[in-house]
């Protein structure tokens, strides 16, 4: 068998790990390992699939764009078998779908038709759901729409971050890639078309989706917290005109305090931050930054008297 990979991030590497394994003990050849530059503006904080490819002496390619007809024409002359997306960040069009004789394959970071698009590990925590996953599926024109190969189901836990959740994913996906690939090399792996009156989607994120909003409520706020705490961009508010970012609190019952409104200081509890109103109960912020400046403690941050019945916004 021939396989082209494409991928990035960490569940493009462990995926890439994975098929390397199975081309050892079977033969086969990855002909291509195709990802992208890093971007110098983006937090760099996972795994390389370019490292990854040199160390196993495999042949990189890093096109600007994988639909351009010259590189389409260069991987034809690869005549692959297969092709792995895995965290590959671009879309893909037909006539590099065309090219592989027994398919195109992607893995995706949610349990599909569920959370198609962008951001998955994001999203599910951004909506407070309890489950999650990965699923690998053969690929369409449409984002995420082809059937289903195998999937693997991930908890959620309520004090994962989007970091946490996304180290379970990126095993998982590992795995799923382990048990799959000799079904797939043998022709007898599943094609389960999904249901599309089930499907959802969402696309991408960008760092002023971190705003909160502190008419909702003090789950959905520490939802959006652990969403998108480091190594993320961070949820963010306004205080006294500055962005004053949250890495880190968590929803209380309401307490036997003077009523006040949405996003207004409440008190600063000795040793653990800032208690804020939110739409329905409090939240309390204990890992705080003022835009430029160090991380702050709640311990620091409660020392802030004069913060009480300030507005954030």
């Amino acid at each position: 068998m021939r396989l082209i990979f494409m991928g990035y991030h960490n569940i493009g590497y462990v995926c890439l790990e994975a098929l390397i394994d199975h081309c050892r003990a079977w033969g086969d050849e990855i002909v291509a390992v195709v990802t992208h530059g890093d971007d110098p503006r983006e937090n760099i904080w996972f795994s390389s699939v370019r490292e990854l490819a040199f160390k196993n002496y495999l042949p990189v390619y890093q096109p600007e764009d994988a639909n351009d007809p010259a590189f389409v024409a260069a991987m034809a002359k690869l005549k692959p078998d297969f092709l792995f997306s895995c965290y590959y960040r671009h879309m893909l069009k037909k006539p590099l779908l065309d090219l592989p004789r027994l398919g195109a394959l992607n893995l995706h970071g949610s349990l599909l038709p569920r959370y198609r698009g962008r951001c998955p590990v994001n999203w599910v925590l951004v909506h407070g759901e309890t489950e999650t996953g990965v699923t690998l599926h053969y690929m369409e024109e449409k984002p995420d729409k082809g059937a289903i190969v195998a999937q693997k189901r991930v908890p959620i836990a309520p004090e994962d971050t989007a970091l946490t959740l996304f180290s379970r994913m990126t095993a998982a996906a590992g795995e799923l890639m382990q048990e799959i690939y000799p079904a797939l090399r043998a022709g007898t792996a599943p094609k389960i078309p999904q249901d599309q009156s089930q499907a959802s989607y969402f696309g991408g994120r960008r760092p002023a989706d971190g705003l909160i909003d502190w008419q909702k409520s003090a789950w959905e706020i520490y939802n959006l917290v652990r969403a998108v705490t480091h190594p993320y961009p961070g949820a963010f508010t306004l205080l006294r005109g500055r962005k004053l970012f949250i890495w880190w609190g968590r929803p209380l019952a309401a307490r036997d305090l003077a009523g006040g409104l949405p996003g207004q200081v409440v008190a600063c509890l000795p040793g653990e931050g800032l208690l804020v109103e939110t739409g329905s109960g409090h939240f309390l912020i204990t890992l705080a930054q003022w835009e430029g400046e160090p991380e702050f403690l709640g311990p620091v941050l409660a020392t802030w008297e004069d913060l009480v019945g300030q507005k954030l916004g």
